[in-house]
């Protein structure tokens, strides 16, 4: 079965254009429990980044209990009875590797890098765990404090952190992305030692999992490995199609002005409801990328930051972002902190002015091919990272995309042309699919 999944995958790479081939050679496998793997081979040193990724995130959890997925990342160090708690990590220092995890929106992953001699044991331990945690009242309660803290320390101590929260709140009237990954902090404090047992049981199994392993391995002997550890552990009945509440009609634009005597820079920020990548279907996905690169996303050569930090010498820094790889769609955003003697109003209206500009004049084609050259320049440099690669897999995967969407966005961003970026602009700049924001202090009212 390897051999023929290994001689399909070389086949396809050589029939893509050079752009797309420029990836790395992989190897997927489904074992019979419905687990899939995917072998990326990286052969520059005797190292392997082994992740299991898990097709759940803050948008999954039951209304009512935010934070459970990263509560629960915390929760899977605890240990079992094969690897006591607090052994998991010692284990892997010991044998020269790190390891951690982390949350998101749309999925939980775990990972370790180490020699590749010791793949093995990292299976060995990471299948352990799937399935094998041991949890109680103690260590839910220390663990449950530990992310108060955590969230206090990233969140409540920050000013953009808050404000960031109350302007996803308020762009997401229905669909969970509203909500904060780290949990709302009254309902962290809430959770319980069932609520943490009831998630694992439903959604650490194998037919909700995704094993990446790449570094300098032979696709098959990895394949053994995985039959051997995960192969034996059961699939979970209640696993379904990944159906969340979606975002109703956005009739009225949202405005909201976050005050904290902390903010040293104020600034303001629009964020617009966006399309995400569509499998088989990037071109609109691509076209937003590009147009967040265009407008703001290279500082002071970008169009915003040539016109508002150069031109006009207004803003202190300016920016733009697309949140394209996510499960679900998500958004799009613009931002201007503007100099002490500007108030946020001008700003806004600069900002404003600038994305008329755009609408108006078209995007221009030697900044185009710029941004082209750039972004496919760092998606190259990525590829020096074998964590990295990793990632990049593991995260569109079980964001809903597949193996040939990720080989191709290269070539569907290349193929991306000023009218379609032009054309993605319209779409997107619905003021009544906003929200805009101002962060500043309070002596500071506008």
């Amino acid at each position: 079965m390897g051999h023929l999944l290994k001689l399909t995958t070389i086949a396809l790479l050589f029939m893509v254009s050079p752009l797309a081939a420029q990836q790395v050679p992989i190897t997927t496998y489904t074992l019979d429990n419905g687990m899939e793997i995917v072998v990326i081979e990286d052969n520059r040193a005797p190292t392997v980044t082994h992740m299991v990724w898990y097709r759940v995130g803050a948008a999954d959890e039951p209304v009512g209990k935010s934070g459970i997925a990263h509560f629960l990342e915390h929760l899977l160090f605890k240990g079992t009875k094969a690897f006591p708690d607090g052994t998991f990590q010692q284990i892997i220092e010991a044998n020269g590797g790190n390891d951690n995890a982390f949350t998101s929106q749309d999925y939980t992953a775990y990972f370790q890098h180490i020699a590749v001699d010791r793949l093995p044991l990292m299976m060995e331990m990471e299948s352990d765990r799937m399935r094998g945690l041991i949890l109680d009242d103690a260590a839910m309660l220390t663990e449950r404090d530990v992310v108060l803290e955590e969230r206090a320390l990233r969140v409540e101590s920050d000013p953009g952190a808050l404000f960031t929260e109350q302007r996803n709140a308020a762009l997401f009237l229905n669909h969970p992305y509203g909500t904060p990954v780290i949990g709302w902090k009254h309902e962290v404090a809430a959770l319980t030692l069932q609520d943490a047992l009831d998630f694992y049981e439903l959604y650490y199994a194998p037919n909700n999992a995704i094993l990446v392993v790449a570094g300098d391995v032979v696709p098959a002997e990895v394949y053994a490995l995985a039959k051997q550890y995960y192969g034996p552990i059961a699939a979970s009945a209640g696993i379904a199609v990944r159906i969340r509440p979606q975002e109703p009609p956005h009739t009225a634009p949202r405005r909201m002005v976050y005050r904290d005597d902390r903010v040293a820079n104020p600034y303001v920020i629009r964020t617009y409801l966006a399309p995400n990548r569509q499998t088989g279907n990037q071109q609109q996905a691509a076209a937003l990328a590009l147009l967040a690169d265009l407008l703001g996303g290279s500082g002071i050569s970008s169009l915003m930051g040539r016109r508002l930090q150069l031109d006009e010498g207004i803003a202190l820094a300016t920016g733009a972002f697309y949140n394209s790889r996510s499960y679900d769609p998500d958004s799009f955003g613009i931002y201007v902190v503007p100099k002490p003697d500007i108030t946020l109003e001008q700003a806004e209206a600069r900002m404003d002015a600038t994305l008329e500009y755009l609408l108006e004049n078209g995007v221009e084609p030697e900044r185009l091919a710029r941004s082209k050259r750039q972004m496919l320049a760092s998606q190259i440099y990525a590829m020096d990272s074998q964590s990295g690669l990793a990632r990049r897999y593991g995260a569109a995967l079980t964001s809903g995309l597949t193996l040939a969407d990720v080989q191709a966005w290269p070539e569907v961003l290349q193929a991306v042309t000023a009218q379609d970026i032009l054309l993605a602009a319209q779409q997107l700049f619905d003021i009544n699919a906003s929200v805009t924001g101002y962060l500043t202090g309070p002596e500071a009212a506008q």
